[in-house]
């Protein structure tokens, strides 16, 4: 009897638990650049500097790469027809912000 009352406290203990960490809002961080997309044109604008651009199509293909920017504003001129791709920017100190964007 102790038994089973042991187990029952321990699952409406844990049940709570996650009820209650499942309520927590998440903080979502906003981001410090803008993407700007114009025909084939691609304009990065960003708060902070921007270390490294990668773009890349659906398929995986790397479409375009900079390296070493260490600019707030970057402009990288798009090769292929794309309806959509992804872009990765990452920071000096680190961070790296990936996005799917849409071209026009």
């Amino acid at each position: 009897m102790k038994l089973s009352v042991n187990r029952l406290l321990a699952i409406v203990a844990l049940s709570v638990s996650l009820q209650v960490a499942g309520a927590q809002p998440l903080k979502k961080e906003s981001k410090p650049y803008k993407i700007l997309t114009s025909g084939k044109q691609l304009t990065i604008k960003c708060s902070r500097n921007i270390k490294n651009v990668m773009v890349w199509t659906n398929d995986g293909h790397r479409v375009v790469e900079q390296k070493d920017i260490n600019s707030t504003q970057v402009k990288l001129d798009i090769p292929i027809t794309r309806s959509s791709f992804y872009v990765m920017i990452e920071m000096p100190g680190g961070k790296v912000y990936t996005e799917r964007i849409g071209m026009q």
